[in-house]
């Protein structure tokens, strides 16, 4: 029996919500079908980290290397849940028992009550940088949640992003988490490969082990 895919992305649509300032979702078709043209072509104006996304290390380091250069293995294959949502302005590693995971290298977080799909939340928990380090220390890959950031909004230190830069993590944000319940999944996220780009809108799915 083949298992079934949960689809864990945000919709790309015109009433997106965005981090404060960048740039909105539009679609604008610009090819229809009619007499003598068979078929509909788009484009597409948005931010590298519309909906859930995938940061490159160039978007936290001047010195990082660009969404098209990451290893996307490390967007596919084993990982654990943790429901957090208990969790105040940031996730300790008091807030989930790393044990549970039995060494996956993948770990995404559960921080909201309900995701957010209509209206941009400005006070959602971040990632403590502790979490981050023991995470790296205990042979995790990739760190990803339902927010839209590791680090708070209003954040210049980028405390988090700069654990993961040290430890050459992957990160995934913006995931919808809500009806997945804590535990093992195997993860598909790989993002599109676009040259010279700091981050890139993927396709999330889980898979339950």
């Amino acid at each position: 029996m083949t298992r079934r895919l949960i689809d864990i992305s945000q919709t790309l649509r015109p009433a997106l919500p965005v981090w404060p300032d960048d740039t909105p979702f539009s679609l604008d078709r610009t090819w229809h079908i009619e007499p003598g043209c068979p078929v509909n072509v788009s484009r597409l104006e948005m931010s590298t980290h519309s909906g859930a996304h995938a940061d490159a290390p160039l978007h936290y380091d001047k010195d990082g290397v660009d969404i098209a250069a990451v290893d996307p293995g490390i967007y596919v294959g084993r990982c654990y849940v943790f429901d957090v949502r208990h969790a105040k302005a940031s996730v300790t590693i008091e807030d989930f028992d790393l044990s549970l995971a039995n060494d996956a290298e993948r770990i995404l977080f559960r921080t909201f009550e309900r995701f957010p799909h209509e209206a941009w939340v400005s006070d959602y928990a971040c990632i403590a940088a502790e979490t981050i380090e023991t995470l790296a220390a205990a042979g995790v890959r990739l760190v990803g949640m339902d927010g839209p950031s590791l680090d708070p909004e209003s954040s210049k230190t980028l405390d988090a992003h700069n654990a993961v830069r040290r430890a050459g993590m992957a990160i995934l944000e913006g995931l919808v988490l809500d009806d997945v319940a804590e535990g093992p999944y195997e993860l598909i996220a790989a993002p599109l490969k676009i040259a010279g780009a700091d981050a890139a809108p993927v396709r999330a799915l889980l898979r339950k082990i």
